[in-house]
């Protein structure tokens, strides 16, 4: 018998550390090579590694949360015989690398199968299960085995549409099963207790980012409300041309659209600021940050240049990569460079909010719900479709008059929506 020392690898584009995010096996388990061993959080993408031999664990790095240094080891196994020689520090075995290209590629099918190759199979084969750390989680709170659904990703990779096929298939058991317990009334009885939950992953990040741009950034907030009749009336009368409901336009891409035109006016809101350097950097192309809640937190991916988009493929564009961060299929290079970024609460969106900057960005636009209320239009009551924009600027870099010109810019796009294409 022998140890072998498994360290962590570099997992792309100079990753200099990673975060425990999930372990996947405890000491004293006995595990397969290629079996998953645990996830690793860089920046706001996991990467689930797998075992690069067969042994038994006999040491763990840390626990969740905990940050290693690339090179720094990650877990030691008791193997039998001499084991393999040790790898230099950051390279890694080809276990780690179809890891990260698996999760790279979680939910798009391989084009170079055929058909009859990308038939789902079983994902417990020799009982690994393949998916992505959100899945497991998932799975683990509704209490599925996830040894029993089906994949239909690479490997029998279990995608997020999998394991909601799955459950969905074992709700009407379920709700029969709850309509039969009989009913109680509601415990009226003092509790006592409380519940800790280490702050990790995904939400530490947000959290030190949130505090950092509420620390460092003045923020300026100019809240307008739109006129957004017209604009529904021709986003409904492109609908009705769309037969598949996926295809089917929310206003966030004409939204988009809007922004991309105002931006050529207002050069100072496209940019960064560069704290090291003590230099604004103004882009010339327009790269999309959209805001996207996930089961993980907030991810900003990008619209790369989308000032050389189309509606249609703004539109396209926005679903895949909102999708992609949801499923964690997204790639590291489309969850970073945003120039300038667009938050929704979609139906939540109430009337106001104040969005924080997302560093090192310099200004973002948010978009309240729409409501029909009555207004006096040319000395008239109407029902009309209103909606409110909150938009925060760095007021170090971002003028108010500016930003308030910027925004009636766009109010006035939206509101005669045949401007944005003109």
């Amino acid at each position: 018998m022998s140890e072998y020392v498994f360290k962590l690898p570099d997992l792309g584009e100079g990753t200099v550390e990673s975060e425990i995010a999930e372990w996947m096996v405890k000491v004293g388990d006995e595990v397969q090579e290629e079996d998953p061993i645990c996830s690793m959080l860089t920046d706001k993408a996991a990467v689930e590694l797998s075992a690069p031999v067969s042994g038994k664990v006999k040491a763990l790095a840390g626990e969740l949360g905990d940050v290693i240094p690339v090179g720094a080891p990650l877990i030691t196994f008791e193997v039998n015989g001499a084991g393999p020689a040790d790898r230099p520090a950051g390279a890694e075995p080809a276990q780690v690398r179809r890891a990260i290209e698996e999760g790279a590629a979680a939910d798009e099918p391989d084009a170079a199968k055929t058909p009859d190759e990308q038939q789902p199979t079983p994902s417990g084969v020799n009982g690994k299960v393949m998916t992505s750390p959100s899945i497991r989680r998932r799975a683990r709170e509704a209490g599925v085995d996830l040894a029993q659904v089906t994949g239909s990703g690479p490997r029998g990779r279990i995608l997020k549409s999998d394991f909601e096929e799955f459950v969905a298939g074992a709700v009407p058991a379920t709700k029969e099963a709850a309509q039969t317990q009989p009913r109680t009334r509601p415990s009226r009885e003092v509790r006592q207790g409380v519940t800790e939950i280490k702050v990790v992953g995904l939400r530490r990040k947000i959290a030190e980012r949130m505090d950092q741009a509420n620390r460092e950034v003045p923020h300026f907030a100019y809240v307008e409300e739109i006129d957004v009749t017209a604009l529904e009336d021709l986003r409904q009368h492109l609908n009705r041309q769309k037969e598949a409901a996926a295809d089917r336009l929310t206003p966030l891409p004409f939204l988009a659209m809007a922004l991309v035109r105002v931006v050529e006016d207002f050069p100072q809101c496209n940019a960064h600021y560069d704290k090291d350097r003590g230099v604004i950097i103004r882009h010339h192309a327009v790269h999309l940050g959209i805001a996207t809640q996930t089961d993980d937190g907030l991810k900003v991916p990008v619209v790369r240049n989308a000032e050389s988009r189309s509606l249609e493929e703004m539109a396209a564009e926005i679903r895949r990569v909102t999708e992609a961060a949801r499923d964690n299929s997204a790639k590291r290079e489309e969850l970073s460079g945003s120039t300038i970024t667009i938050t929704s609460l979609g139906k939540l969106g109430g009337i106001v909010s104040t969005p924080i900057i997302n560093l090192p960005e310099v200004g973002l636009i948010g978009v309240n719900k729409a409501v029909e209320r009555p207004m006096v239009v040319g000395g008239q009551v109407e029902v009309r479709r209103m909606m409110n924009l909150s938009s925060s600027f760095d007021h170090r870099f971002v003028d108010g008059y500016d930003a308030a010109s910027m925004i009636q810019a766009l109010k006035a796009m939206l509101e005669q929506p045949a401007t944005i294409f003109i």
